[in-house]
């Protein structure tokens, strides 16, 4: 406080007093003047200072003044009950400092009557803070130290508690010295087993010195007798079997190791280190070393490690189950008397997918089987039914009878592939035909975390065909959904999505002008976002709503001619001359962007030799005409018909087959070398690997293709030659390249330049571990157009992905493809070698993504692919590298499913080689399986 403001104080009543000095924030001084007040002094003040309270909510620049601490310890003082005084300290607006550790707020509260303060502290204890800087949990915790009430034991202020000692800063004692000498240590430290999301706190190293982390000072806490030991290790214990966050779980699992349990007392919870197996792997693998321990040491009955068996041996992590096929062996060599249940434990692991693991599995069942005796063959025979084809021979000489035999049903009798239905034409529904159901339908748009096609255009469609028609009564409709969802003009950084229709009822509303859409989220001026960070698309999706809502407020069109009539965001001839028919019969001229989204989206029919001559009932019957081809002909007749501008280009387009494809050309380029077209990429580290990509010339943008330059900008953009790279400049450009389903549907007949100007991104799914691009691969292989090189070579980066969604929607992208006879299995093979070779895509991922897809039953689709990728596997990549010998595995599974035969070069040459190693067994396994 200034030295005039503090006269002012000094010269005035008690009660102006303390209101000066809060609004001056002269928060030392609040302690002395509440004292002076009585009963009903401190409730005048209350009103006042409820007023100042208003005013500070509703003006930002003060804020972060000591006003607002002087406030809150002005306003404590003056709660005569502890409910009052619990709800003005546990207020959100006054987090932005740590108020509750100021001397003067402890002063305040100090003063009143115990029975007060813990009622205080028992209701600001059940109040969970927003953020650090609000937490109550000082003042509440120095109230219980100091008047000795029970303590809290609820979440809030556990976690208050726990957060408090870990963020303090300053020169302070290691966290275990400051453990033990609090008095709440032995009541609250067990608790934190209850709280979520504590992994970094438990493990974060707080200083250099010993004790100073979470995990060491427990575990020395517990030694010392501070805290009950068989206390913690039961409540670790069930922490561990509740599950959580994996984070979470592997901190605690630090926990349990720091505490380290003896032999003793692990196997007095052998049921609980059991039920461990089924949990994270991480987990798994320590129970796992544990039940191993804890059986050489005779501390456990046999009948544990077969249960452990049973539940490890289902796992899909082979580290696991390797070892416990070796704890089997350990025991069976240990006891021969335990060979019985140990080799039928071991049949367990015939059911895994790996022949490897099978092989390993049947291994340990032959070396122990004399000791078991005959009477667990009959089990043995019937799990051998589970075991890979390759493994049936060895197995019926070890049980003793033909495992597989000659069933007519058998894999080694043929194949039928099994793939997935043809999708169907989706239509889109009818146009939107009241306001009501509009503003149903776009208050469920805005709800949706990724809107569908249809809806989003039925909404933009509905809202200019609703216009036209009764703009007062459609706005009265969405009045619910405005109030719900306003449409806020703020500074936007990521690319123009669906939910910007807002911006077109906005403009119905009169709320905002029609402008460009990128100066209403960005501010007037500051056009260059639109351009320097949007995406393509976005800016396309930006170009559409930015007209329509133009056009809403202008001349009103009847409807939209981009909305289309398929879910894929095609849109049939017939419908868009239609729709153009209309406009001319009410003198409505197209909006630029609006004709030009249409055009991209009408399915070609021109490409198909389709004339608009009139066809004969003898030519259909003699040639064989489609009811298609019939009906695209009377579409180009009406057409032909049209008159206005647009009318006449959309004819021209409908006769010359629309865009054309374009060639996909193929580059390999690397850090500091020139491609093979001959570009240079420069040395850098965010350029630290080599790619296989494809170069598009660029489609409708020469004066004269079909496009021409009639184009609105913004598609003329999405059609530009596309280039590889992983420059910086790249990354920054695309950095926030969030695609939605839009992208897909705005060329829905040209998923090949669609997937090259996309590759980058699932490329980096693989080189970059990256995640979300493998998501719209199901899309791309769903719309139309041929399936060249790039489309391939994005699902070949996306076999190879990093995460496990990825390698999905490939997977799903791989079986569409070939259920619609679109897949070239040696092209896409041919690229999976390659990138193995260079690098960019790893075995063990493409084992984990190629393996469920033939498990779904298409054994043929998988080996075309295989066959065309063992000469680059084989060929160019490390024997040992990780997954080479599963992928060579599950190619001669595949061939024997589908009794392929031919020999393979490769696969010759590396059976040949000889060697023990995996990937030569499998290379002979597959060699004998081709030669018939």
């Amino acid at each position: 406080m200034r030295a005039g403001e503090k006269t002012v104080v000094e010269q005035a009543g008690p009660v102006e007093e303390l209101l000066a000095a809060v609004r001056a924030g002269f928060v030392e001084a609040v302690p002395e003047l509440l004292a002076g007040l009585d009963r009903a002094q401190r409730r005048a003040c209350l009103a006042v200072l409820r007023e100042l309270r208003k005013e500070l909510r509703r003006d930002w620049s003060r804020s972060g003044t000591d006003t607002k601490g002087a406030l809150l310890i002005a306003g404590a003082g003056c709660h005569a009950g502890p409910a009052g005084a619990a709800g003005w300290l546990g207020g959100s607006d006054f987090g932005v400092r740590d108020w509750f550790r100021h001397p003067a707020l402890h002063e305040v509260v100090e003063a009143q009557p115990q029975e007060w303060q813990i009622e205080v502290a028992t209701r600001l204890a059940a109040r969970t803070a927003r953020s650090w800087g609000s937490s109550t949990h000082p003042l509440t915790a120095a109230i219980v130290r100091r008047t000795g009430c029970p303590v809290p034991t609820n979440e809030p202020f556990v976690r208050g508690w726990f957060d408090g000692l870990t963020r303090e800063y300053g020169p302070r004692p290691p966290l275990a010295e400051r453990l033990r000498a609090d008095s709440l240590t032995p009541v609250l430290l067990p608790r934190i087993f209850e709280l979520s999301d504590v992994s970094w706190q438990l493990t974060q190293q707080l200083s250099p010195r010993p004790g100073d982390v979470w995990t060491e000072a427990i575990a020395g806490l517990a030694a010392a007798g501070v805290v009950d030991r068989t206390g913690l290790l039961d409540r670790c214990l069930a922490r561990l079997l509740r599950g959580g966050k994996p984070a979470d779980q592997r901190a605690f699992l630090e926990v349990l190791r720091a505490l380290g349990p003896t032999p003793q007392e692990y196997a007095a919870r052998s049921r609980d280190v059991l039920a461990l197996l089924d949990g994270l792997s991480a987990i798994a693998a320590h129970a796992q070393e544990v039940l191993a321990r804890l059986d050489e040491a005779g501390l456990i009955g046999p009948e544990v490690l077969i249960e452990a068996s049973a539940v490890v041996l289902f796992r899909t992590e082979k580290k696991l189950v390797r070892a416990q096929l070796g704890m089997l062996e350990k025991a069976a060599r240990r006891a021969p008397g335990r060979s019985g249940p140990v080799v039928l434990a071991a049949a367990e692991a015939f059911g895994q997918p790996d022949a490897g693991i099978q092989e390993r599995a049947l291994n340990v069942v032959a070396r122990h089987l004399g000791a078991a005796g005959e009477a667990v063959l009959p089990r043995l025979r019937l799990a051998a039914k589970l075991l890979n084809p390759v493994h049936h021979a060895r197995a019926g000489e070890l049980f003793g009878a033909s495992v597989g035999g000659d069933q007519g049903d058998g894999p080694d009798t043929g194949w039928d592939e099994i793939l997935p239905p043809v999708t169907e034409p989706r239509p889109v529904g009818p146009p939107i035909s009241s306001a009501a159901e509009l503003a149903e339908e776009l208050s469920a748009l805005l709800s949706a975390r990724e809107p569908e096609v249809a809806a989003f255009e039925r909404v933009l469609d509905g809202l200019v065909r609703q216009t036209h028609l009764d703009r007062a009564g459609l706005l009265r409709a969405l009045e619910p959904v405005r109030r719900a969802h306003p449409w806020r003009a703020v500074p936007q950084w990521a690319d123009c999505t669906p939910r910007e229709v807002l911006f077109v009822v906005a403009a119905i509303a009169g709320e905002t002008p029609p402008r460009r859409l990128w100066d209403a989220l960005s501010g007037i001026g500051r056009t260059p976002l639109r351009t320097a960070r949007a995406s393509a698309h976005g800016a396309v999706l930006a170009a559409r709503l930015e007209e329509a809502a133009w056009q809403v407020t202008a001349h009103r069109p009847p409807y939209l001619l981009a909305t289309p009539t398929d879910a894929t965001g095609a849109i049939e001839p017939g419908a868009l001359v239609e729709r153009l028919a209309g406009y001319e019969a009410a003198g409505v001229t197209p909006g630029e962007a609006d004709l030009s989204a249409a055009l991209l989206r009408v399915r070609p029919i021109g490409d198909r030799g389709v004339s608009d001559r009139e066809v004969s009932d003898r030519e259909v019957s003699d040639r064989g005409v489609s009811d298609r081809e019939v009906s695209d002909r009377e579409v180009l007749r009406a057409a032909g018909a049209l008159t206005s501008p647009a009318g006449r280009w959309l004819a021209h387009w409908l006769r010359t087959g629309g865009l054309p494809g374009q060639h996909s050309e193929r580059v390999l380029f690397a850090p500091g070398r020139g491609s093979k077209r001959g570009h240079t990429y420069p040395d850098r580290w965010w350029e630290d690997l080599r790619r296989v990509a494809v170069a598009q010339p660029g489609i409708g943008s020469g004066p004269e293709g079909p496009a021409g330059e009639r184009l609105a900008p913004e598609f003329r953009k999405l059609l530009e030659s596309t280039e590889p790279s992983v420059s910086r400049a790249r990354a920054e450009q695309d950095w926030s390249w969030r695609p939605v389903r839009h992208w897909a549907a705005m060329l829905p007949h040209h998923r090949e330049e669609l997937a090259a100007r996309w590759l980058d991104h699932f490329a980096a799914g693989a080189d970059r571990d990256e995640r979300g691009a493998g998501r719209y691969l199901p899309l791309l292989a769903e719309s139309g157009g041929p399936a060249g090189p790039a489309l391939h070579l994005a699902v070949a980066y996306g076999l190879g992905a990093r995460h496990a969604e990825d390698r999905t929607g490939a997977v799903d992208a791989l079986l569409v493809l070939a259920a619609r006879g679109d897949l070239d299995g040696e092209l896409l093979g041919r690229e999976l070698g390659e990138l193995v070779g260079t690098g960019a895509v790893k075995p063990n991922r493409l084992v984990a993504a190629l393996g469920p897809a033939a498990e779904t039953g298409a054994y043929g689709t998988v080996w075309s692919v295989l066959r065309a990728a063992l000469p680059g596997l084989l060929g160019a990549v490390d024997p040992s590298a990780r997954g080479l010998g599963d992928l060579v595995g599950l190619a001669a599974d595949c061939a024997r499913r589908t009794r392929a035969r031919g020999p393979v070069a490769e696969v010759t040459a590396a059976a040949e080689r000889g060697g023990s190693g995996r990937v030569a067994k499998e290379a002979r396994a597959l060699r004998d399986v081709l030669a018939g």
